[in-house]
């Protein structure tokens, strides 16, 4: 059951809408701002003071300020009694598309490899800014579902939330995510030899190496080998073994992210992201799979978008609801992107 229901008032100003969802320690509500309207508020199961909360988003905050578009903005943070007691929660901005759990559930197996790269590209620009600051500040944590994706004017956007939280998150609540959370940990993080820059990297290019291929590079059947070091030991098939798309350079810039020795790895996310920029991109795409049929929640969300496009008054939220359909199904994204792109601009058709 969730800690609060649509239609609660967190703030004089904020109202909760609908959820979004769950992890191991937090819920997620879109809710409505009196005058800055749809945002996302994380609420925190166990954290239940104001200090407590401002002291797990001091990294985020920083990061926050500067404004890059590949990390979320937080707006707030605060406290709210709820039916188990008072909580601790931050507001930051809404992404109609959802985390990257569901782009990578909207294709069924492996995600375009264009698609895969610019993603990989933009959190390494993302983290990168992170990783500059002095001292730097690691991520820790980056998986699927703190890897928000939105599109914008200019195409699919991602942003890099949570920064900060899988250092001060209950330990119970760690344990109960491990699963999901060891399986883009780097070999000395699993180790307990500490965060790093390069441990960062790693985790970028476990995502990777998950769309291109469908999956994780140091795979295992349980939760106990997940946390075993063991399965560092066997270096894994390179993409292009399971991806016709994925050409050399491509291969060689995923499999140097994913190497057991922290050294070997690009140094920090920059290094990466410039990686990535000086590669050449292949101009022939060849076995690109079909699409999966859309579901019947993304048609609808796509039939509600053209609808509330006919207005003007109701052209942001039928870009929302496009944004989510375009996520759940890669054959929406096909058909109504140039649409979607267009509403972005605030232009009509």
């Amino acid at each position: 059951m969730s800690l609060l229901e649509p239609g609660a008032r967190v703030s004089d100003a904020v109202v909760v809408d609908r959820p979004l969802g769950q992890g191991a320690f937090a819920e997620v509500y879109r809710v409505r701002h009196e005058y800055l309207g749809w945002q996302a508020l994380k609420l925190f199961k166990r954290v239940g003071s104001l200090g407590e909360t401002r002291a797990m988003l001091d990294e985020a905050r920083l990061l926050s300020t500067i404004g890059h578009p590949n990390i979320v903005r937080l707006f707030d943070a605060g406290t709210v009694r709820t039916g188990h007691g008072t909580r601790g929660f931050f507001t930051m901005e809404y992404v109609a598309g959802g985390s990257l759990e569901r782009l990578v559930d909207s294709y069924r197996g492996i995600v375009p490899a264009d698609i895969a790269v610019g993603v990989a590209e933009q959190l390494a620009n993302g983290l990168a800014v992170a990783h500059a600051q002095n001292p730097p500040i690691i991520h820790r944590d980056l998986t699927l579902a703190n890897v928000l994706v939105g599109y914008d004017a200019g195409g699919l956007r991602v942003r890099i939330s949570d920064f900060g939280l899988a250092r001060r998150a209950d330990p119970v609540s760690l344990l109960a995510s491990a699963q999901g959370t060891y399986a883009f940990m780097a070999p000395e993080v699993v180790r307990e030899d500490g965060y790093s820059r390069a441990g960062d990297v790693w985790s970028i290019g476990t995502i990777a190496y998950l769309l291109l291929t469908n999956s994780l590079p140091y795979a295992a059947k349980t939760e106990a080998g997940l946390r075993s070091t063991r399965r560092f030991e066997e270096t894994p098939l390179p993409p292009s073994a399971y991806n016709d798309e994925v050409d050399a350079e491509l291969d060689d810039i995923i499999m140097s992210t994913l190497e057991p020795e922290p050294s070997l790895r690009p140094r920090d996310a920059g290094a990466l992201a410039r990686r990535f920029h000086d590669r050449q991109t292949k101009s022939v795409r060849v076995a690109t799979p079909p699409t999966p049929a859309p579901s019947d929640r993304a048609q609808r969300l796509a039939a509600e978008a053209l609808e509330l496009a006919r207005r003007p008054e109701t052209l942001a939220e039928a870009a929302d609801r496009m944004e989510e359909a375009v996520t759940r199904s890669p054959r929406l994204r096909d058909q109504h992107m140039a649409k979607l792109l267009l509403w972005r601009r605030g232009v009509m058709m």
